[in-house]
Order: structure tokens, then C-alpha cells, then sequence
């Protein structure tokens, strides 16, 4: 039998939730590596989600703290998609998958499970990336970790 690792996960079923907003906190930290933060526009910021869907899923989200899209300027709308595309570009160049799932998750009962923060994922997704795993045993495998993508992404950045 094999085994598969993935020992950040453990932190996240074991550990403390976090109170407060954390696109608010690493937004305004200054340690992006820490905070896996790979671009900095004027409104908006896209970082790596700590618990992804896949590899190289990326969020992307305004700096101003609402969970509504009609709380946000054109400005930030506009900066929101732009920068989504531009997320999209780096993961194809980077990682290149064979496709992408984007979108934005409004509401519980949508599957947003941060509903006061408005934000776009973008995940990447691969031929064959669906496999026995989450429909047998519960379990979802991310074969490269946040730190080793972050270093990967910030070196393609253009």
C-alpha cells in the first residue's frame, strides 16, 4: 500500500480557526511571502489559498472588506477581472494546466466559505485530476506545496 502525505492539512483539522478576516490581515501584513500574497494592485490582491482546491489555486480579492459585488466601484470590479486574467496567464505559463475552473462563490448556500469578504478563485485543473480519491475516501491530494509554488510563481511574474 502507499501512502500520501500532505501534512499542512493537519494544521487546518487541528488547529485554531481564525478569528477575523484574513484577506483583511494579509492584506496589510508586509510579509507576502509568509502570507503567500504573489501580486499587489491598487485595489486588489491575489495570494495562494492556504487550503487549496488543487495546486496553484489562486484567490483574488479587493482590499475594501465587503461580501457583496454591489458594494465595490467599477474601479475595483474592473481590477478584479483584470487581475484574475492575469493570475490565469501566470498559472498557464508557470504550471501549465489544461484548464482552469474561475469564479466567485456568493453566499453559504453557493459554497462561499468566507462570506464577508468578497473574492474570485482560480484553480487550475488537469486531464485526469479527478480521481478515486475524494468520492471513496473523503480525501483531496495537492501534490506541491504552497511554499515551493509561491517561490515558482513570483519567479514567472512579468
Amino acid at each position: 500500500m502507499e501512502h500520501l502525505w500532505a501534512p499542512w492539512r493537519l494544521r487546518y483539522i487541528l488547529g485554531e480557526k481564525e478569528t477575523g478576516c484574513f484577506f483583511c490581515r494579509k492584506s496589510q501584513e508586509s510579509d507576502d511571502a509568509k502570507n503567500h500574497v504573489v501580486i499587489r494592485e491598487r485595489n486588489c490582491f491575489a495570494l495562494l489559498n492556504t487550503f487549496p482546491y488543487n495546486a496553484g489555486h489562486l484567490m483574488v480579492a479587493p482590499y475594501k472588506h465587503t461580501g457583496e459585488l454591489d458594494d465595490l466601484s467599477e474601479q475595483e470590479l474592473s481590477e478584479l477581472m483584470a487581475l484574475t486574467r492575469r493570475c490565469k496567464q501566470l498559472l498557464a505559463r508557470t504550471i501549465k494546466p489544461d484548464g482552469f475552473n474561475i469564479g466567485i462563490n456568493l453566499g453559504r448556500c453557493a459554497g462561499a466559505g468566507v462570506l464577508d469578504h468578497v473574492h474570485m478563485h482560480i484553480v487550475p485543473r488537469w486531464d485526469g485530476d479527478t480521481n478515486y480519491m475524494p468520492v471513496l475516501a473523503d480525501t483531496h491530494v495537492v501534490p506541491q506545496a504552497l511554499d515551493e509554488l509561491y517561490a515558482l510563481l513570483v519567479k514567472n511574474l512579468q
